[in-house]
């Protein structure tokens, strides 16, 4: 049996792959940071012992738009971990003198020159793109790019060895790369966690609690939730026009419900994504119209492509109680003084998966936290 450490004694295990760096892109500079402060911690005290994981790096831009990549310390020999958000759009260049905001596919092709400039000297590459690149397009309809699969493929043959995402739209894009490292990782307990401290009057109980399923494309997450907290699952799925395209899909009609009655309980609702959020909203008005009790919603990427106004609106009418998002991607200082939004702290949790992929130590339990959920619902419970 493998033998198993804390992120306390993890690097006093001194087997390690290569040295340990950090190397976060512009678009993951905060993230990056916080990773860093729990590795620093954790390692005092041990032979291993690092005042500071971070390699400095950047990607500056000429007027033309153009741009390169630069890593400004050695990292010859070393176990090099990427950190890139493509989803942050609050990072901007100039082109010819207008400011441009980036794009993911901006950040992917930094993320792209920076293993560029590498040079072939680290001794292992893996990246952290906690937002998947492409990952909305996972299969095609008639004509269409699988940008998704292009990407791990180009990724693959740069010499990346371990790739490492937070709940990936669709996980069987593996498949475009099946002999890659590939790590699709959900962070259920955190999740939990946050939601039980923010509100500790939440009974997992399937009499007071109910876990809905937004579609059935989130089902597979929303069934660990109802399974774990021992409570029904129902789930919508989505009744779409295919006599029409609009925006490259096809438009939603209506949401359907399909499950036991929701009245008098709370709902947790699961998805990987509230980009416009207009599917969450129409879920949480129609749960409301069956006299559900309060609507707690939890997406792992909080975007809020058309703003806050309509979440605003829901939350002063009764209709959502609260927000859940991590701190896997940009938020805006909008969403981080709403009270209504509850934000889920990963970096912990990245921190102790970098030390284990950086000691060989196996990640599996990293990657399935139902002791640590049991465990957490025992307290929850005693607290009651």
């Amino acid at each position: 049996m493998a033998e198993t450490y804390t992120s306390e004694t993890i690097f006093h295990n001194e087997n390690r792959v290569a040295p340990l760096r950090l190397l976060p892109a512009e678009s993951a500079r905060e993230l990056g940071e916080q990773i860093n402060h729990y590795l620093v911690s954790w390692s005092r005290g041990s032979l291993l012992a690092e005042d500071n994981y971070i390699v400095e790096s950047e990607c500056p831009r000429f007027a033309s738009g153009d741009a390169k990549g630069i890593i400004k310390s050695s990292i010859r020999g070393d176990d090099l971990y990427i950190i890139s958000d493509v989803g942050n759009y609050n990072c901007s260049y100039k082109m010819f003198g207008i400011k441009t905001a980036m794009s993911p596919d901006d950040h992917y092709q930094d993320m792209k020159r920076l293993i560029q400039a590498m040079s072939g000297k680290a001794r292992r590459i893996n990246v952290i793109m906690p937002l998947l690149y492409g990952s909305r397009q996972h299969h095609r309809h008639y004509r269409e790019s699988l940008d998704c699969a292009v990407a791990l493929q180009e990724l693959q043959s740069m010499g990346v060895s371990n790739i490492i995402t937070f709940d990936a739209h669709d996980p069987r894009v593996h498949n475009a790369i099946p002999l890659t490292g590939f790590d699709n990782v959900m962070p259920y307990y955190q999740v939990l966690k946050r939601l039980f401290k923010s509100f500790p009057d939440i009974t997992p109980d399937p009499r007071a609690l109910m876990v809905v399923s937004p579609d059935e494309g989130a089902i597979s997450r929303n069934m660990y939730y109802a399974s774990m907290l021992v409570v029904d699952l129902g789930m919508f799925y989505k009744r779409r026009d295919y006599s029409r395209v609009i925006d490259g899909r096809n438009p939603i009609v209506a949401h359907e419900y399909l499950g036991s009655a929701v009245e008098g309980k709370d709902i947790f609702i699961a998805d990987d994504q509230i980009a416009s959020g207009e599917s969450m909203l129409d879920i949480a008005y129609e749960l409301k119209k069956r006299k559900a009790k309060r609507i707690f919603c939890y997406a792992t990427y909080t975007i809020f492509t058309k703003g806050l106004d309509a979440f605003d609106r829901a939350v002063d009418d009764d209709i959502i109680h609260g927000v859940l998002g991590t701190n896997l991607t940009y938020r805006t200082p909008e969403l981080l003084s709403r009270e209504w939004f509850h934000e889920v702290d990963v970096s912990k949790y990245i921190a102790y998966f970098i030390a284990a992929l950086n000691h060989d130590v196996s990640a599996s339990a990293i990657i399935n936290p139902a002791d640590k959920i049991k465990q957490l619902l025992g307290k929850h419970g005693k607290q009651q």
